[in-house]
């Protein structure tokens, strides 16, 4: 079977599932490939008429609200000894090194930290946990991890899914080759967005210094 009538027989609804799972898993603070699930599935959408990139990008904002809510509320409750204890489990993603570097950009950001975290892998898996660990105000987590969400999440999907629309002539015999291309060009753009992003931070570093 050619692979676009394979990716033809997906439903629609497991997509807008497995992104929303997957990011809200990350989001919480389990270290899971999120960016990666959505830029492919944008990409999947660009070519497959029956996924919506509306619904899709939703998916994705919900999944990173949601994950880093309960993140934060599981952080909040935990405290120290749950980083002590994440850091035995996932010794790759927890280290104290990278527990050290997310707190240093909490206490130079503050809520903003929330917001450009999720542009960065590293802090979109410590952002809600850690939020809640140094008992943030949940008001300003609030706005930050809305915010956040909606711009990554759908700034993303919407960024990748015409990538992909302008990229289609060359696509239409959809291959794996094809895909991993395509992969390749919508990662290149995530990676402009995510100098954005860090110069943004640096900007407002400077500022508050």
């Amino acid at each position: 079977m050619h692979v676009q009538e394979w990716l033809e027989t997906v439903p629609a609804v497991a997509v807008y599932a497995l992104v929303g799972l997957v990011i809200g898993l990350e989001s919480l603070g389990i270290p899971l490939p999120g960016e990666i699930i959505l830029v492919s599935s944008a990409l999947l959408a660009s070519q497959q008429g029956h996924i919506d990139p509306v619904v899709l990008g939703a998916s994705a904002t919900a999944g990173a609200i949601v994950g880093d809510s309960i993140g934060y509320a599981i952080g909040r409750k935990g405290g120290r000894p749950l980083l002590a204890w994440l850091g035995k489990k996932f010794p790759k993603h927890f280290s104290e090194g990278h527990i050290a570097t997310a707190e240093r950009s909490f206490e130079k950001w503050g809520m903003w930290a929330v917001f450009f975290g999720r542009f960065v892998a590293l802090l979109r898996i410590f952002a809600g946990p850690l939020a809640g660990v140094l008992r943030m105000p949940y008001w300003k987590f609030l706005i930050a991890n809305v915010l956040g969400g909606i711009v990554w999440a759908g700034g993303t999907t919407a960024v990748i899914y015409y990538v992909g629309i302008v990229a289609e002539s060359w696509l239409k015999r959809f291959s794996w080759l094809g895909l991993v291309a395509a992969v390749l060009v919508g990662l290149t753009s995530m990676l402009v967005l995510k100098r954005r992003a860090k110069k943004a931070g640096q900007t407002l570093e400077a500022t508050e210094a």
